[in-house]
């Protein structure tokens, strides 16, 4: 698929010109202008990411209240999965996301494939980049299985916390005299903000290394940082990695970050700048 052009459709988008934290009718009609994408770039140049990313990833969406209607007239309902490109120039601010999913509730289809086509065709077309939909009907429910991201609690540190508005990349370290390690890290206390209304994003973290040890303590210190952090999950994710990359300088770095679902939809971002199998779960965990 060719890439759009996002310079045009985004123009002026912003998370305050966003449909967040304003009063929206659902729609009556299904409606793929109710989509409303963000570039990713302005953040990225936040966080000094310019030309090639130093990481590459994918968004993961999970929906839980996909409906509409058959022929007849009779509702069906499914659970989509949505895979974004890291690399593609938007996100999809995820009120529009909901209202647009919304907008197929009274739609009629013939099929389960003609409503994937029309998802897959109005997803890439905002995200500037091919994104994957898959469907899970409700005769494969049953298949479905919980998960817990895997790693070494650092939530089991009895840290002292001090108030912090945001988190802060500087007191992250790791030993560069000490010989190199591999490990995985978990913690189920990220919780940032919304950057337009404030309401709250709880989320479990998995950081995987290669590279010097680093401070449990710090790192931990600073995940609970993000406590008062207003800024969306795709770039919390980012801004995890970049800092442990600028701050411990690991030889790998893989960033999973699986958040509850908010308005039926969960987003659960994963950067990485190796592969070889460290691909990221998708098994849905506990508080989802």
């Amino acid at each position: 698929m060719d890439k759009p052009n996002p310079s045009s459709s985004t123009a002026g988008h912003s998370p305050e010109t966003s449909p967040l934290g304003k009063s929206s009718a659902y729609p009556g009609a299904y409606d793929p202008g109710l989509l409303f994408p963000i570039p990713r770039a302005p953040k990225r140049a936040e966080l000094q990411i310019a030309g090639t990313l130093p990481f590459f990833g994918v968004d993961i969406w999970t929906a839980y209240e996909i409906s509409w209607l058959n022929l007849r007239g009779k509702p069906q309902i499914a659970i989509a999965t949505f895979i974004v490109p890291a690399d593609s120039p938007n996100i999809i601010e995820s009120k529009s996301f909901k209202l647009y999913l919304n907008s197929f509730n009274q739609e009629r289809l013939e099929s389960s494939a003609q409503l994937l086509e029309k998802l897959r065709t109005d997803l890439s077309a905002a995200a500037a980049a091919s994104v994957q939909v898959t469907l899970t009907e409700p005769t494969q429910f049953g298949q479905l299985q919980f998960g817990e991201l895997r790693g070494l609690p650092l939530d089991r540190l009895d840290v002292e916390i001090e108030a912090s508005s945001h988190p802060d990349g500087s007191i992250l370290r790791a030993n560069q005299e000490e010989a190199t390690v591999e490990e995985t890290f978990v913690s189920h206390l990220l919780k940032s903000n919304c950057p337009v209304t404030g309401q709250p994003d709880w989320g479990s973290v998995q950081i995987h290394y290669v590279g010097a040890p680093i401070d449990q303590e710090m790192l931990l210190k600073y995940i609970i940082g993000f406590r008062e952090h207003n800024e969306f999950h795709e770039q919390c994710v980012e801004r995890i990695f970049v800092d442990i990359m600028r701050q411990c300088k690991p030889q790998k770095l893989a960033v999973y970050a699986r958040y509850t679902r908010r308005g039926g939809l969960d987003i659960n971002p994963w950067r990485s700048n190796f592969s070889g199998g460290h691909a990221p779960s998708q098994l849905r965990n506990a508080r989802q």
